[in-house]
């Protein structure tokens, strides 16, 4: 496929409005740029338009609005740096990172490549990667690991967000897409269960879908906090099930329960699309509702409501449609594919998926968390969701790279345990990050700190210096979304245009010009793509015939406005794609060998890290709507900062008062992992035995200096949600000035 122009909308001028999608969650919503002149810091910028579209209908948060200022954010990259010391400084002057050439510091990487692989072998080299990334740069990325590297040791930041989803879904329906319907399909279900969602605040445009749910008394939340979405539910007539923290599972087994065990489950559904419902009965049968009242802390009678409120909505007692949905409330556990499953179950008792108008689905979080997870980042896969150790899988990605299938890298190791392993014996010893601030979203950080400086090399690719740029060796300069071209995969699987609209600065180049350099620097030229176009046209060949494929989409086809959603398969015997895409999947059934949906019966049990005399209180984690992940863009927005300039505790006023902390005060949280300082806010629709803090922030107030990196043993997500917490009154601070003595260890 040909290299492709900057597209404009129809009639637009060069140098015109140009259509696109907002840089930051999965919903994607659709938007106009104007390009602005270039400033005097040598950037251009772009003015930001909500624009109609199925998900956002026009709408946009305050981020989308906002998300223009990042471009000339004053502290922006524009030339790669380099630590003094590989340059050879000496003194203060070896510490600092100073700029140099695109020559000098992609020499340096290439060279100490070759030493630590000729030294450690293939896997001494790792790549993270980011659910931020193009379609076209997550491939890429894969194939500079696995046919460029050979090493097995490539991960991303999804997975800390939609992997216990993903594992959940391909082990009952044998694929994973987060939502298998548009997400205007919502829209006419008569209830929605949410479980570990914060729609109003994460993703704010598309509260809208959720209207006639509302409007019927059908919202149904489950969260340890009164969040606005939790409110929108009770203001309309529906349900807050405000359960301890740690209990979705329980709080979802047991409305299970009473749905099977008052008759109000689809037998017929259960009979003729799914395997195992007599062992998901004998599972429940333990769940009543008064012993999960006992576990959750939900009244039994809001147990009974909540099944009853699905049950009438649902297409088999004359509903208009129910859905189930997930958050990473109820999936970043170390039993969150468990909760997840246990969701799906639910679906299935009341015979929603795979029936039009109803189903369940997970609410993916990144921008292209989707297609980040598709196409080559995950440990374990290789584009269009194949698998590594598939061996007709390597033979046919292998022969789209040009390379030996022999030479690609079996399954790796999932973020975590590649952190835990780096400067290790046996570990990498150079890791490149790209679309990624593990200094602030990884969990127990204060030990990836520690990793990162064992490193003997850390690259890191960024658009502005992010704490995990600030640690790195070689930071290069990236262009940001209105910079790129492209595709991403919304939350509901239909793959969108990303388009240009402006240039970068000079000195910032493409991800995938640079990765094709360091590619030739390492003596395999030819195997990575050098512009956007020619990345998909090698997805969409990688991608043919794997679960989702790609290969009948076509930039051309996006561009004239079709709406595809994967799977979108070519057919070789037409002369161009014609595949209407597949807005919703499993209506003909299940991607399993015999079309039937797989019931897995879960149990529960308590958090990793629970409850304990010196850790008496929950610490909960989630988001602010002004921020995003770890803040590395929005801390930069003037409008965003000005809502939330720092961390914050929240916390309900009978515990503030049992502390005695005052509102304002700074406060101290210990974990067995960390301590961390922030201020208390408080909030009387908190559990007295919880405490919230958002992720958003780094340094002394980032919350995942305390959360667990206890692990789900099926999807390796680590247990950011929930773990034990000693709260007390933060001790004064030193006076400017006066020296601080720290203790030495006997």
């Amino acid at each position: 496929m040909s290299a492709a122009p900057v597209h404009a909308p129809r009639g637009a001028a060069p140098g015109g409005p140009v259509d696109t999608h907002c840089p930051y969650c999965a919903l994607q919503c659709a938007t106009t740029l104007t390009p602005e002149p270039v400033g005097a810091d040598g950037v251009a910028g772009v003015g930001v338009a909500g624009r109609a579209f199925p998900t956002n209908r026009g709408g946009l948060c305050q981020k989308g609005w906002t998300a223009g200022a990042v471009l000339r954010a004053g502290d922006r990259l524009t030339a790669p740096l380099v630590r003094g010391r590989h340059l050879g400084r000496t003194g203060a002057a070896a510490d600092a990172l100073e700029p140099t050439s695109w020559d000098t510091a992609l020499d340096l990487v290439a060279g100490t490549v070759r030493r630590v692989q000729a030294e450690s072998g293939p896997d001494a080299v790792a790549v993270f990667g980011g659910g931020g990334l193009t379609n076209e740069k997550a491939y890429a990325l894969g194939a500079l690991a696995r046919a460029v590297l050979r090493t097995s040791r490539i991960d991303y930041n999804g997975r800390f967000c939609m992997s216990s989803a993903a594992a959940a879904g391909n082990r009952a329906f044998g694929l994973d897409r987060g939502l298998p319907f548009p997400l205007t399909d919502l829209g006419g279900a008569d209830a929605v269960l949410l479980v570990g969602s914060n729609l109003a605040e994460t993703m704010p445009p598309a509260q809208a879908h959720l209207a006639r749910a509302v409007a019927r008394g059908g919202l149904v939340v489950v969260d340890p906090r009164r969040t606005p979405t939790a409110a929108l539910a009770e203001d309309g007539g529906g349900l807050h099930l405000q359960n301890v923290p740690g209990t979705d599972l329980a709080l979802v087994l047991g409305i299970a329960h009473v749905v099977l065990a008052e008759g109000l489950a689809d037998e017929e559904y259960l009979a003729a699309r799914t395997t195992g419902a007599d062992a998901l009965r004998r599972s429940l049968a333990a769940w009543w509702p008064e012993r999960t009242e006992r576990v959750t802390g939900v009244p039994a009678s809001l147990v009974r409501a909540a099944a009853l409120r699905l049950a009438a909505a649902s297409p088999h007692r004359g509903g208009a449609g129910a859905y189930v949905l997930t958050g990473r409330g109820a999936e970043q556990h170390a039993k969150g594919t468990d909760t997840v499953t246990a969701c799906i179950n639910l679906a299935l008792a009341l015979g929603l998926p795979g029936v039009a108008g109803s189903g369940w689905g997970c609410i993916t979080g990144q921008g292209n968390g989707q297609g980040g997870r598709e196409h080559g980042q995950k440990s374990d896969q290789l584009p269009g969701y194949r698998k590594i150790d598939d061996p007709a899988a390597r033979a046919h990605v292998a022969a789209v790279w040009g390379v030996d299938p022999d030479e690609l890298p079996g399954p790796g190791l999932p973020a975590v345990q590649l952190l835990r392993s780096l400067g290790r014996p046996g570990g990498s010893r150079v890791l490149l990050v790209h679309g990624s601030n593990l200094v602030v979203s990884a969990p127990r950080s204060g030990d990836v700190v520690e990793r990162l400086g064992a490193l003997d090399l850390l690259v890191v690719a960024d658009l502005v210096p992010s704490e995990t740029a600030l640690l790195a060796d070689v930071v290069l300069p990236v262009p940001q979304w209105a910079e790129e071209e492209g595709t991403m995969t919304s939350l509901e699987g239909r793959v969108l245009r990303r388009r240009r609209a402006v240039p970068p600065p000079a000195g910032v180049r493409d991800e995938l010009e640079v990765w094709a350099d360091l590619a030739e620097r390492l003596g395999r030229p030819g195997i990575l793509p050098r512009t956007a176009a020619e990345a998909f046209d090698g997805l969409r060949r990688a991608s043919a015939g794997g679960t989702a494929d790609y290969s009948g989409i076509t930039w051309d086809r996006l561009d004239a406005g079709e709406a595809l959603h994967w799977p979108c398969p070519d057919d070789p015997a037409s002369a161009a794609p014609t595949h209407p895409g597949t807005p919703r999947t499993f209506l003909d059934g299940f991607a399993t060998p015999d079309g039937r949906a797989r019931i897995v019966p879960v149990d529960h049990r308590p958090p990793a890290d629970d409850l304990r005399p010196d850790a008496p209180l929950h610490l909960v984690t989630g988001r602010v709507l002004q921020h995003y992940q770890s803040g590395a863009q929005t801390r930069r927005v003037a409008e965003l900062v000005a809502a939330h300039p720092a961390p914050f505790v929240e916390l309900h006023p009978d515990l503030a008062a049992r502390l005695e902390i005052d509102e304002g005060a700074d406060v101290e949280l210990t974990t067995a992992r960390g301590t961390a300082r922030a201020v208390a806010r408080f909030s009387g629709t908190a559990r007295p035995d919880t405490v919230f803090m958002a992720f958003h922030w780094a340094g002394e107030g980032s919350v995942n200096r305390l959360t667990n990196d206890a692990l789900d043993p099926v999807s390796s997500m680590p247990e950011f949600k929930v773990c034990a917490v000693s709260v007390r009154l933060a001790p004064p601070r030193p006076a400017a000035g006066t020296p601080v003595l720290e203790e030495v260890p006997a």
